[in-house]
């Protein structure tokens, strides 16, 4: 049997780093995996807490509501606030998805159809690809990373697309390539898409995981952006909630509203026990989230400098949990699959191919900021010894 858009993805690279990694753990080797971006530290224990309380409630065993109890749709415009100035209505420009790949998954089956266009960043989160290819639209992709001029590339995709684009999807800070923009990119941003009648999606996944003094600024500080933009907040990284799954899609009342309608035939919402707890955690736990940072902070600065005194010369990231590696120069013609399974099999460590993040990445890796900062040193001190046997 022929299984329609299943056919046309293509195969999952992290699955062979996965598959050896599993082996190695089977045959008892002590991998440190900073390949998936699984956040290890435990959640707001406030949070845990009102989790346990709301679920021994038998009221709210029952089915809740697909755009997201008023109370934590208040408490993200209450958070927005706070945090951006942004003043959103809750009931117009907030809606609760199961997590943000859910969110975007489904707004891109709103806003495209076979005979669309859309423009995605390239190297990406794979989501952000197959997001709208998935819903039959055509998918177009911009370089990103640092120091390249990714508004003039984006820019000039736009113009040579034919349809013309009905969504130009970004995410910063950027995953995989860590890359960050200031607010006048936003701006520009926003006054293209409003000339051309397009719409904005920008993933603002790592929203709150910054070091160093830079704060990510969110799309919709720039007047008029819910005019044109939607953007998604997630509390997966932020308080260490990605199994929780609770994202949102906050901004343009036309595009949450179009959401909202999908969403009401396909899902009945978050169990209300994990929503009434993400309640406390918008509300309550600021301060944790400057916890996170600190470790992920801690976690980046052992590998970034344990790699560069190795001779494996990396960028210092301002965001995100990542570190955006580019694969030193004698190895290089390996390819990051190959080079990620010779870390894996020599240093045991298991790291993301930059591969499987798209074609232009295969001189690149991506680790997680996932293990402590003792693991952490222990791989660097792997990757050393393996770097050394090539």
């Amino acid at each position: 049997m022929e299984f329609r858009r299943i056919n046309n993805l293509p195969p999952y690279v992290f699955a062979h780093v996965n598959r050896l990694k599993a082996e190695a753990r089977r045959a008892g080797e002590d991998i440190i995996d900073l390949g998936f971006g699984n956040p290890d530290i435990a959640s707001p224990p406030a949070v845990v807490d009102k989790l346990a309380e709301a679920a021994r409630n038998a009221r709210n065993h029952r089915y809740s509501s697909s755009r997201g109890l008023p109370n934590l749709r208040k408490a993200v415009a209450d958070r927005y606030r706070r945090r951006f100035g942004v003043e959103l209505d809750p009931e117009t420009e907030v809606i609760n998805t199961i997590g943000a790949k859910e969110g975007i998954s489904h707004l891109m089956w709103a806003l495209v159809q076979p005979g669309d266009a859309a423009l995605v960043p390239e190297p990406s989160y794979p989501i952000h690809i197959y997001a709208p290819a998935l819903a039959g639209a055509e998918v177009r992709r911009v370089p990103v990373s640092q120091g390249v001029d990714y508004f003039g590339h984006l820019h000039e995709a736009f113009l040579d697309s034919w349809p013309r684009p009905r969504v130009i999807a970004v995410s910063f800070p950027h995953n995989p390539t860590t890359t960050t923009v200031e607010l006048g990119f936003f701006e520009r941003l926003v006054a293209f898409a409003a000339e051309h009648d397009v719409m904005i999606v920008h993933d603002f996944a790592y929203a709150d995981i910054s070091f160093d003094g830079y704060r990510p600024p969110s799309l919709l500080e720039v007047a008029g952006a819910k005019e044109v933009g939607v953007e998604l907040y997630t509390l997966s990284k932020s308080h260490s909630m990605a199994g929780w799954r609770v994202g949102f899609v906050v901004g343009n009342p036309a595009a949450v509203e179009a959401l909202a309608k999908l969403k009401s035939y396909l899902d009945y919402g978050t169990f209300q026990p994990i929503q009434i707890a993400s309640i406390i955690a918008l509300n309550e736990c600021d301060d944790y989230i400057d916890e996170v940072n600190a470790i992920y902070q801690k976690r980046r600065d052992v590998l970034v400098e344990g790699l560069n005194r190795a001779g494996w010369k990396v960028d210092r990231p301002r965001g995100t949990m990542f570190v955006w590696a580019e694969i030193p120069g004698p190895y290089v013609e390996m390819g990051s699959l190959d080079f990620a399974v010779h870390l894996l099999r020599e240093a045991k460590v298991a790291v993301s191919p930059g591969i499987g993040f798209g074609p232009s990445a295969d001189r690149f890796v991506r680790f997680a900021l996932v293990e402590n900062h003792q693991r952490t040193a222990q791989a660097v001190r792997g990757i050393r010894r393996a770097l050394e046997r090539l």
